[in-house]
């Protein structure tokens, strides 16, 4: 608690001499180049510091701090009897971006997570004390006016699509990342990503963390956006993983994912449609699994705080039988779990789900959302999984289809370019399903408060 507090009075102290800001979900996107000419603020001494006489050789420093208070009810629904939790943690970011010339630029960043308070210890998300978060090379093998090839070589993170297959995972404390390879082409109206990558094992010490080393998530994802009607993605994406967990079994998996979205932002009609499929092999069965994914809404372009109305969708295929020699649960791989809510209780495995969410900007810099989320199982004879995709309760012979159902509340506030602040409630009314196979089964009920600051 007092390092974030610490950290938090510092960064206070450079954002003083800073202008405006636009920080990117991946901080290796932003550009500061842009500051060369610019006033010599503190700020942007640290933001564009010159290398060389001709700016051809440049450096820029950045990095967060995130605290967030929590307060849980019943998050394992009663079933170990955990009731009532208070825990605190910490996240705190440092890179570097290195510059020299238009051709090679080489980005580094550590991040440190620390858990304090909760009952059962950190989870995997919570905990990694010193840790390389991403540290990779790139080399612009070709550049023209509107277009560009470039090689990136080392620790990267991914986000592909909106982050239901391969995502950072910004929500938790700990974010995703890889090391591998990955070549970029980019040109005013397609953008094509091809990758190859090995995972990592997080452990909770110093400089601790381990590779999968061999490669073990590959593919190509295509993006073409056709000019004010929206944009396409077409992809395929390769995973390879030792002693898999599934209702049906525990088996070495090689999975293959082909898919397509089709979506558009903005104001007025929005949508955003995907679908894949999977095929490969899980032990000696072969693999089939399906996943529709919908969103359709209206962004109210001449009321007051561009009012939001949206309803999801998702039908998530499970295993249908354990005996026909086939998987039918759809793997999500590295999904973002908070596209089922602030803490989501069921993940995309098994699953058909409708999210209605209404979103409001009351204020410039204010944010409220209020969601529901209904959850079913897609197979009776599949369990429940987590928002990772990993299994959390097994379907134990029971008939019942109904999850439960989340009531979400949650609130951002932009306090300025810097800090932000935000803050949620969830209460989840626990379905027929979870009440047959938890015998002294209980409702959950989640508080969350978070501030942070970038610079």
């Amino acid at each position: 608690m007092k390092l974030y507090l610490i950290a938090l009075v510092g960064m206070l102290f450079i954002t003083q001499f800073a202008t405006g800001q636009n920080f990117k979900l991946m901080r290796f996107d932003e550009d500061y180049l842009g500051l060369k000419d610019s006033t010599k603020t503190l700020y942007n001494k640290i933001k564009y510091i010159q290398l060389s006489g001709n700016n051809q050789v440049y450096l820029s420093l950045g990095g967060e701090a995130r605290g967030e208070l929590n307060y849980a009810i019943n998050e394992d629904w009663g079933e170990i009897n955990v009731g009532r939790d208070i825990f605190f943690l910490q996240r705190y970011h440092l890179h570097a971006d290195l510059h020299i010339g238009e051709r090679i630029r080489i980005f580094g960043q550590l991040r440190s997570g620390l858990e304090d308070g909760r009952k059962t210890g950190p989870r995997r998300i919570d905990e990694d004390k010193l840790n390389v978060q991403n540290l990779f090379v790139d080399f612009v093998a070709y550049k023209t006016v509107g277009k560009s090839l470039t090689l990136r070589l080392g620790r990267q993170e991914l986000r592909y699509g909106s982050g239901r297959l391969i995502d950072v995972r910004e929500g938790p404390n700990l974010r995703l990342y890889f090391d591998g390879t990955k070549i970029v082409y980019k040109s005013p109206n397609l953008k094509v990503d091809a990758f190859v990558m090995a995972d990592a094992v997080v452990n909770t010490g110093v400089f601790d963390n381990t590779s999968t080393r061999k490669p073990n998530l590959w593919g190509i994802y295509n993006t073409y956006t056709f000019p004010k009607n929206g944009d396409f993605d077409i992809y395929y994406i390769g995973i390879n993983r030792k002693n898999a967990r599934f209702d049906a079994d525990v088996a070495d998996e090689l999975r293959h994912t082909l898919g397509a979205r089709f979506w558009r932002n903005g104001v007025g009609f929005v949508y955003n449609f995907e679908t894949g499929y999977q095929f490969g092999t899980f032990g000696s069965d072969n693999i089939s699994a399906l996943a529709i994914s919908s969103e359709i809404g209206y962004v109210f372009k001449h009321a007051t705080g561009l009012p939001a109305v949206k309803l999801r969708s998702d039908y998530i295929s499970g295993n249908k039988s354990q005996n026909d020699g086939q998987l039918g649960t759809f793997n999500a791989m590295y999904p973002n779990g908070g596209y089922f809510g602030m803490n989501p209780q069921a993940g995309p495995a098994n699953l058909i789900s409708i999210h209605p969410n209404l979103i409001w900007n009351p204020a410039k810099n204010l944010t409220l959302a209020l969601e529901l989320v209904f959850n079913w199982r897609n197979s009776l004879e599949d369990g429940v999984y987590g928002p990772s995709g990993s299994l959390r309760l097994l379907s134990s012979g029971s008939k019942e289809r109904y999850i439960g159902t989340a009531y979400m509340t949650t609130f951002s506030w932009n306090i300025n370019n810097f800090i932000s602040y935000n803050a949620g409630m969830q209460y989840f009314k626990t379905g027929s399903f979870i009440n047959d196979v938890i015998p002294m089964h209980e409702d959950g009920f989640f508080v969350g408060s978070t501030i942070g600051i970038k610079f």
